[in-house]
């Protein structure tokens, strides 16, 4: 291992080789466990990540790629391995206002990518609460969704290109700018949302859309479940497209984020099942909030939602968002276990039901169960604390065995990794997870990428 370590120094220079107490400072995260790597690699170019994968690969040294180290599913563990960070590959490297492309290497933050669409008159979609920290490339190995999937989609429909580094060295460079590209197969989707098993991105080509020319944000009361597909598809009909983000908080979590010590405040009385964080992003700022008005307006007179407040300024819309995007409040409650899955709307009332009954069956009324999510694109996330940390696997009998039946996924956008991989079963099939570890042993047949997450060989 030394003689790795002293030719990573003599690639990298020295203080880019993390080893010892600098390494294990690296991998301390509040969210995310990373394991104890052997080493921390911090490479400047796409040519060096070559080399260290190359001589990983013949070494039969396991690599772990890091972005901005947020995931939840323990997949950039790198107990025992060498950590591939991209950090240092943070440029933005050329906007096209014409063409609505901007080229970034896989270490820039996402908030950085936004400011500088933004700066373009542009908008890159993506939008979640860690955008100060993640990375593109994190991004796209997990196929990220966030707050705007019901208009823009995941991340996989805002990428056009991306140059990546297979197991051996070999680096293949697809930057393709075009919305058309039918020559062959698209091997971009090779990388994105899959976790760094596969091969490691380096740059992207991302797709930009046009700056909306106006934003809209209100907070709804609903008082029944069954009320909410239906101010879902209402709201969709009535603002003709421009519905951006259909948020939904459920009571135990909105009074969580808006009492002290949290900063947030309550726009709406307590004593609602469920809070509706609604989202227009148009183009004509007068006539949208005309729109926007007029169709709140339609479901408090049919009785869909039962009180409303309208952001009136950019503060109050941040207000607004800056509830929903408050998890860290749900650590009172630690320790806590944290879970992301997706379900068709109309079973989530029966499995939310079915989760909380278990709970309580078993740990009486000593546990926590917060609720948020995208509704509108069927994703929700539990936030769960029965105060034993060594409960996890009884509470993800639980919240996985609850979608049996019910059409669901154990992950919606955030991965594998090793958390779920013993869920997986439970929502791909034998032969899926057949071709899927021919596709691994294909591109990766020392098993050096990112080893043991998704699945096992």
């Amino acid at each position: 291992m030394s003689d790795l370590v002293l030719r990573f120094r003599s690639l990298l220079g020295e203080t880019n080789v993390l080893v010892g107490a600098d390494a294990a400072d690296a991998a301390r995260n509040n969210w995310n466990r990373l394991g104890a790597p052997l080493a921390v690699l911090r490479p400047a170019s796409t040519a060096e990540v070559s080399q260290i994968l190359h001589i990983c690969d013949a070494a039969r040294q396991a690599v772990i790629p890091w972005g901005g180290k947020t995931g939840l599913v323990e997949g950039a563990n790198a107990d025992g391995a060498f950590a591939l960070s991209l950090e240092r590959m943070n440029r933005v490297e050329s906007v096209d206002p014409a063409g609505g492309t901007m080229t970034v290497e896989a270490g820039c933050i996402l908030q950085n990518v936004a400011e500088a669409a933004e700066a373009e008159g542009l908008l890159f979609p993506l939008d979640l609460g860690a955008r100060g920290s993640a990375t593109i490339g994190g991004n796209i190995s997990t196929n990220a969704g966030g707050n705007r999937v019901i208009r823009y989609g995941m991340t996989r429909e805002m990428v056009l290109g991306l140059e990546a580094v297979l197991a051996d060295g070999t680096i293949i460079s697809s930057l393709n700018r075009l919305l058309k590209n039918n020559a062959g197969y698209d091997l971009k989707q090779l990388f994105i949302g899959t976790e760094g098993t596969l091969g490691v991105v380096t740059r992207a080509v991302l797709r930009l859309r046009p700056k909306p020319g106006s934003h809209a944000v209100a907070l709804a009361a609903v008082d029944r479940f069954e009320l909410l597909p239906r101010l879902l598809r209402h709201v969709e009909r009535g603002l003709a497209g421009q519905l951006s983000a259909f948020e939904v908080m459920w009571d135990d979590f909105y009074q969580l984020v808006t009492t002290p010590p949290a900063k947030g405040r309550a726009p709406l009385t307590y004593g609602h099942p469920h809070y509706v964080l609604i989202e227009q992003l148009g183009g004509d700022e007068a006539a949208d909030m005309v729109q926007f008005e007029r169709v709140l307006g339609d479901v408090i007179e049919q009785g869909i939602i039962c009180d409303a407040v309208i952001a009136k300024s950019d503060a109050e819309r941040h207000a607004i968002w800056a509830l929903r995007d408050d998890v860290v409040q749900c650590l009172r409650n630690g320790p806590v276990f944290t879970f992301d899955v997706s379900l068709p709307i109309m079973e989530m009332e029966n499995y939310l039901d079915a989760v909380r009954g278990t709970l309580r069956a078993r740990w009486t009324s000593d546990f926590s169960l917060m609720i948020f999510g995208h509704l509108g694109d069927c994703n929700l996330h539990l936030i769960i604390g029965v105060g034993d940390a060594t409960a996890r696997h009884d509470v993800e009998a639980i919240v996985y065995g609850s979608l049996t039946g019910r059409a669901g996924s154990v992950s919606a956008e955030h991965g594998i990794g090793l958390e779920k991989r013993a869920w997986l079963p439970l929502t791909r099939s034998a032969e899926e997870i057949a071709l899927m570890r021919r596709l691994k042993r294909a591109l990766d047949p020392n098993n050096i990428l990112n080893p043991g997450k998704i699945f096992e060989l």
